[in-house]
């Protein structure tokens, strides 16, 4: 599925440049398509095969979250190196729970980070909140994710 992602980024990258598709992309693209129009596949999704396993997460969450997961084991690394995982975990549910009742009502609608959490643990809370995915999590799946 994440080929498929690459895929249409690149695609969209080289339409919106008025660039020419290569042979590959281009076969990728008219297959998909087809396969939609000829009504072999209920959706465009499932024609380009974004579909999720049956009770899945759709591709969008899918990776909403590994950037939410990446932001949160950054953040760990960088600022509670010190720490077990639970510790870890009970520290930044504390932050998000903060960050989230406070500065995200006013950082959520900005398109950049605010340059004064440059460097600082609130870098790594924005764009964990800002990555789309669910925020603030418990700290049982906080355990989950900086465990890996």
């Amino acid at each position: 599925m994440l080929s498929t992602i690459d895929y249409l980024r690149q695609i969209a990258r080289c339409c919106q440049a008025g660039q020419v598709l290569d042979a590959d992309l281009s076969h990728w693209l008219g297959a998909s398509l087809d396969r939609f129009l000829q009504r072999q596949c209920q959706t465009i999704e499932d024609a380009m095969g974004l579909r999720a396993p049956r009770g899945g997460v759709p591709w969008w969450l899918e990776e909403a979250m590994r950037r939410r997961d990446a932001a949160l084991r950054e953040l760990a690394e960088r600022h509670l190196p010190a720490l077990a995982p639970s510790g870890q975990a009970r520290q930044i549910h504390l932050r998000a729970l903060r960050y989230g009742a406070s500065a995200w009502n006013h950082d959520q609608a900005a398109a950049d980070m605010p340059t004064r959490y440059s460097g600082k643990p609130n870098e790594w809370l924005w764009r964990a909140f800002k990555s789309g995915a669910p925020m603030p999590i418990c700290e049982r799946q906080l355990r989950n994710i900086l465990g890996r």
